[in-house]
């Protein structure tokens, strides 16, 4: 129930920002009125004690989250992929929360996957490991396969973590409900549609099965990609809170040391793996939204392991060429183009001037083409690009803005196997293929033979959705409904005045 039962979570929420150092951050970063600030300053002080202390070794915003707990870290994660949101500096402080918690006991975690699964854990598995990760959803065992002697991974669902997150969500939409009605100028941040942008990652990370789905649909996509590696989901050992990947032995991409150790070229890996997520997000449209260190491994053959596959991203297929031609447009330089891209898609009102954009493109584009190939980043470079489009007009694309985010997650991991690596030469052949593939005369007759495909299959229905339509259109439009109270009301008026002179006359 979203109602006053919250408010003292609320209230314990705002003394933990304010004793941790957040609440300036915050407000700072929500570029909140000044009145604002002062006002949300004066009401948390006296409840200051109330708040938990957290890690004075962490930032602001990360001890307060951290703090408060798994659904507050989750939430502070998602808002890490929105910048356009909580602005960069902020961002970037919760991209570094850490999703670890201390595990519950085996036996609990057992008995869950024998009443998932309806067997006995050691019927099902040879053997089965203590916790060797645990964040704030879920936690990970290893095992193997008593029938096959498979290794394999076990992620198991955090006991009564469904509860515990729906109670803390429903106190994030009375607070969404509260700041927009009582701060005007948070209505342009849409606290309520965060609130509920987040509730669907979560109720899809709460259920195992939609993780698995991922794990099973990315590696379908993938299955050709040279040097890369998805585990394989084991769908019969897999439910609602239980989820069995295969196992991913591997030297953590994020440990220099031991990649060199094992002979491996970082050089190679760095454009591997930038190459791979521009493959994901174009080709397919479905891409790692969580491409970090701590999810990639190196294996023995030296192919590229994934894992975790709790945040997705997905783009449609004219917003994936509407991307890679504004990504190849920046590359060449041709910024008429990438100004003609963007009012060709809508993205920018058709009263904007196609040259003074174009400009304003130059501006982005030439100063970071001018560094030295080490320092130039694609992801900064959307995100400039997505500055200048909005001044312009162009609405926030939630799609895009995940994808930015990645970008800048995945250069930072290619950057740090190899620092001087010329992020524009290894994406170019990319973005080249697919806009060869995908932009022009083989593109158009190949959505031009789908289109006919559509319309055959509904061939047969198209004469009586004609026949329907030729109907409607000769019927008289139907009068708009009439609200009945304020006859009723001019009644009652009418009644009320009556009765008043009939009173006035007896009198």
């Amino acid at each position: 129930m979203r109602g006053p039962h919250n408010i003292w979570r609320l209230i314990r929420t705002g003394a933990t920002l304010e004793r941790s150092g957040a609440m300036g951050v915050v407000l700072e970063a929500l570029d909140a009125p000044r009145g604002v600030r002062i006002l949300a300053r004066v009401l948390g002080w006296p409840f200051k004690p109330l708040g938990f202390r957290g890690d004075p070794a962490l930032p602001p915003a990360t001890r307060a989250l951290t703090a408060l707990g798994p659904a507050y870290i989750k939430f502070g994660q998602i808002l890490s992929t929105r910048p356009d949101l909580v602005g960069d500096e902020l961002a970037v402080q919760l991209r570094v929360l850490q999703d670890k918690l201390p595990p519950f006991p085996n036996d609990v975690a057992m008995k869950m996957i024998e009443e998932d699964l309806g067997l006995p854990v050691d019927q099902v598995f040879s053997e089965f490991s203590a916790p060797v990760a645990a964040a704030s959803i879920a936690q990970v065992h290893r095992a193997r396969i008593a029938d096959t002697g498979e290794e394999v991974a076990v992620k198991v669902l955090r006991p009564k973590i469904e509860k515990a997150f729906r109670t803390d969500i429903e106190a994030f939409h009375l607070a969404a409900t509260i700041i927009e009605r009582f701060i005007p100028f948070s209505r342009r941040l849409r606290p309520s549609d965060v609130v509920e942008h987040f509730e669907g990652i979560v109720s899809g990370e709460l259920d195992l099965r939609l993780e698995s789905s991922a794990a099973s649909e990315f590696a379908a996509n993938t299955r050709n990609d040279e040097g890369f590696r998805v585990p394989r989901a084991y769908w019969g050992l897999s439910s609602r809170r239980v989820m069995t990947l295969g196992w991913a032995e591997g030297v953590p991409l994020g440990d220099n040391d031991a990649i060199d150790a094992a002979g491996h070229d970082r050089q190679a890996l760095a454009k591997r793996v930038l190459q791979l997520f521009l493959h994901h997000a174009l080709r397919d449209g479905f891409f790692h939204a969580d491409m970090h260190q701590g999810n990639l491994k190196v294996g023995a053959d030296g192919a590229i392991i994934c894992y975790d596959f709790g945040i997705m991203g997905r783009i449609d297929e004219y917003p994936r060429r509407v991307y890679a031609e504004i990504l190849f447009g920046m590359i060449r330089q041709d910024y008429r183009r990438v100004a003609e891209v963007h009012f060709e898609a809508g993205y920018v009102p058709a009263e904007m001037d196609v040259d003074e954009f174009s400009r304003a493109l130059r501006a982005v584009g030439d100063p970071i083409f001018g560094m030295d190939a080490s320092h130039i980043s694609m992801g900064r470079l959307l995100s400039y690009l997505f500055e200048v489009t909005e001044r312009f007009g162009m609405q926030t694309r939630t799609e895009l803005i995940l994808l930015q985010r990645t970008m800048v997650v995945v250069e930072g991991v290619a950057r740090s196997l190899d620092p001087h690596m010329n992020i524009w030469e290894v994406a170019r052949p990319i973005v080249e293929a697919y806009i060869k593939e995908n932009i022009g005369p083989k593109a158009f007759l190949r959505d031009l033979t789908r289109t006919v495909q559509v319309l055959a299959r509904f061939g047969p229905k198209l004469p009586k959705l004609a026949e329907a339509a030729l109907v409607q259109q000769d019927m008289p439009p139907e009068p708009p409904p009439v609200n009945p109270w304020p006859q009723r009301l001019g009644w009652m008026g009418l009644g009320a005045g009556l009765a008043a002179l009939v009173a006035l006359a007896v009198s």
